[in-house]
């Protein structure tokens, strides 16, 4: 019986290398979170500074948009959020990430905030309700067949002229994910910071994590991770 157990054992080995081979470089597996119907959280609102910029989700944030950023939500998650000192309302919808300051909850855009009487204080505690998704936020992915062939391969989220773009979206991502990281290349003597998670030595298994990314609301693409 010991042999026939270590026999077993053994034959499984080749199986169990392989496994560790292709899941050893990749990131953790992203999981939707699903918001609660109703939810009370910390708000505090961002503007001028970020105006113009890149949201995580791609959109130039704009501060007089109904918008806002979260740790979690899917990018076009629609909420109501209740300031509960005014007990005014606004209809936001998430296009960011953030706030990346330790017992907030939520970033409303400057308008959303305005609209709310949050302006003043900065940073004050809401109500805040799901009212569904905006589907149009989910991204569509390239086919495989565009995929080079030879790896390791990595998923590209962004490319910025500005570092501090990069870093902002680098950012976003480690909230949700892990192995993200920045390279640089240079196209016509700009340099160019490129924004990329994990590291897989599966074809398949890139494509698949990226799926997951674009329906999360990232635009996405494989690549090569040389």
């Amino acid at each position: 019986m010991v042999n026939n157990l270590r026999h077993n054992f053994l034959k499984i080995i080749p199986l169990l290398c392989v496994l560790l081979y292709h899941f050893s470089c990749a990131p953790a597996p992203y999981k939707v979170v699903q918001p609660p119907e109703t939810d009370y959280v910390i708000a505090s609102w961002y503007g001028p500074k970020f105006n113009g910029r890149p949201t995580a989700s791609g959109e130039k944030f704009d501060m007089y948009a109904m918008t806002c950023a979260h740790k979690e939500f899917t990018f076009g998650t629609r909420l109501r959020v209740t300031y509960l000192k005014t007990g005014k309302s606004v209809v936001v919808t998430v296009n960011d990430r953030g706030p990346f300051i330790r017992g907030r909850g939520l970033d409303l855009s400057y308008a959303a905030a305005k609209d709310i009487g949050l302006i003043k204080e900065g940073v004050g505690k809401v109500k805040i309700q799901y009212l569904g998704r905006d589907k149009r936020y989910v991204k569509v992915l390239s086919p495989m067949s565009s995929v080079p062939y030879k790896g390791p391969f990595t998923i590209q989220v962004g490319s910025f002229k500005e570092k501090s773009n990069a870093e902002r979206l680098k950012k976003g991502l480690k909230i949700r994910y892990s192995k993200v990281y920045l390279t640089t290349v240079y196209i016509n003597d700009e340099k160019f910071y490129r924004v990329r998670v994990g590291s897989f030595n599966s074809r398949e298994l890139a494509y698949s994590f990226a799926e997951t990314m674009t329906e999360e609301g990232y635009s996405v693409f494989v690549t090569g991770n040389p």
